[in-house]
């Protein structure tokens, strides 16, 4: 990906700076709120990936949608455009996240399931999470109704399948692979 080991150096650099004025967690908000925007908006992407607009009209848009930000956030936009790295601030904002969260030892955890979790289901597999890897964890919650029931899990390089649409699978493979059932 373009630009990674630049977010990664503008992400370290602005979570040091957050640490050292007690606003970490502020600024880790700020910073989910620009990554949310973003994603959900091609038009803002491509306001800040273009080459024809002038930086101003960049920070301008940035101060006018993220009003509410973090004095340490409203620096990071002046600094990436001033360095005329603007372009990568949704990098920016991914990397910080995963690097507030590995910094408190918290852990995204990808459960992909085919009807939304309820409060109770996602309490106990935070819990069941917890006793596994011995870290909290955040769920992300994915809804793919294709796996028929069940869910599948994903924490760092772990991944627990117990979905419907798997078994079903295992079971298909299991049988064309019997003995018996070629006798027949």
């Amino acid at each position: 990906m373009k630009g990674t080991r630049a977010a990664q150096r503008y992400a370290k650099a602005i979570l040091d700076l957050a640490k050292d004025q007690n606003v970490a967690e502020v600024v880790y908000s700020d910073m989910e709120s620009i990554l949310k925007t973003i994603i959900g908006s091609s038009d803002l992407l491509d306001v800040l990936t273009s080459p024809v607009l002038k930086s101003n009209l960049k920070n301008n848009v940035l101060k006018e949608i993220f009003k509410d930000v973090n004095k340490v956030t409203l620096g990071a936009f002046d600094v990436l455009i001033e360095n005329k790295r603007i372009n990568i601030l949704k990098e920016v904002a991914q990397t910080y996240i995963s690097l507030y969260n590995e910094m408190n030892h918290v852990q995204i955890a990808k459960v992909t399931t085919a009807v939304p979790l309820n409060a109770e289901l996602e309490a106990k597999i935070l819990a069941k999470i917890s006793e596994l890897t011995g870290n909290s964890a955040t769920i992300n919650n994915i809804v793919d109704p294709n796996i028929i029931g069940g869910f599948i899990l994903r924490i760092g390089d772990l991944q627990y399948n117990a979905s419907v649409a798997n078994s079903l699978s295992n079971l298909e493979r299991e049988l064309k692979n019997s003995t018996f059932i070629s006798k027949i």
